[in-house]
């Protein structure tokens, strides 16, 4: 990233975040007018790393925070939510962008006051009240989760500091009644597991692969494209081991969650007598999209 001299260039993102809230009643709608304002200044002023970031270089992304209910706990203020979020990273010499991630979390849960407005501190995660701190603590690990995922995509295993960081997040969680996703007992598919995944060697050649995917393979796709999309399609192998060795990880769901739509348009591009080895590999890993894969035989 640029060593951008102004402190305006700073922050890391440029994020669009709405705030969905029909199914909620009796509630001001300029609550949930600035709870979105809120949130939106949170993620785009916040430092979240020590590079500074120039306008070009800022990552995009959309972020929708769709509330479900109210009154959590007998409390009119708490709420229960789904949190959809998507970002991407431009590709080289090329006028689209790749996924860095695609996901939704369906655990969600926190306090909101009116006019309140939104920190994060590191060192306090927990803060003073679990379910008001809840709403922070979830933002800032994706936050880091998806600076984790872009600074992986240019070099390997460049994002480590931000995964330690979002496990530190997941580490020091809020917890009180009804709040879920950040321990390892409650499920084997929410925050606890996918940072836990990034940064544990088992899962080493997944990361191998994002930086492969993009760097090697999508940021040189102009210049060599046939070469480029073979890389990134012999190396499916790689994930197809780490699958085979732990199956129905989060990780692997995770991944096929922002990339499979990339990945079959390049098998779409491939030599019909090439396809069936990498169809296999991907029907293997990736079985709700298997009958989109399997068409292209």
């Amino acid at each position: 990233m640029s060593g951008a001299a102004f402190e305006g260039f700073a922050q890391e993102f440029n994020c669009k975040i709405a705030v969905r809230h029909d199914k909620i009643s009796g509630v001001d709608n300029q609550v949930f007018t600035g709870m979105e304002k809120a949130l939106n200044d949170f993620i785009n002023s916040h430092k979240w790393g020590t590079d500074d970031f120039a306008p070009t270089e800022k990552i995009e992304c959309n972020i929708l925070l769709n509330i479900t209910a109210n009154n959590v706990n007998s409390d009119p203020e708490a709420y229960t939510a789904t949190l959809n979020i998507q970002a991407t990273r431009p590709v080289y010499n090329a006028s689209y962008t790749s996924n860095l991630i695609n996901y939704v979390d369906k655990d969600v849960v926190f306090h909101y006051s009116q006019y309140s407005s939104i920190n994060f501190d590191d060192n306090q995660v927990t803060g003073t009240n679990p379910l008001a701190s809840n709403l922070t603590a979830i933002f800032a690990y994706y936050a880091y989760l998806v600076l984790g995922l872009d600074y992986d995509s240019f070099s390997p295993n460049g994002g480590t500091n931000f995964f330690k960081k979002a496990q530190n997040v997941v580490t020091n969680a809020p917890d009180a009644k009804g709040i879920a996703g950040w321990k390892a007992m409650e499920s084997t598919r929410n925050r606890y597991w996918l940072v836990d995944q990034l940064l544990n060697n088992r899962f080493g050649d997944v990361r191998g692969y994002w930086y492969q995917m993009h760097r090697e393979g999508l940021d040189s796709m102009a210049f060599k494209p046939a070469e480029s999309r073979t890389r990134i399609l012999v190396n499916l192998r790689r994930l197809f081991n780490v699958n085979r060795e732990n199956p129905s990880s989060i990780l692997l769901q995770f991944f096929f969650n922002a990339k499979s739509e990339e990945i079959l348009h390049l098998l779409a591009q491939a030599p019909k007598n090439e396809r069936g080895q990498y169809i296999t590999l991907l029907m293997s890993m990736d079985v709700p999209n298997a009958a989109k894969y399997g068409a292209y035989r």
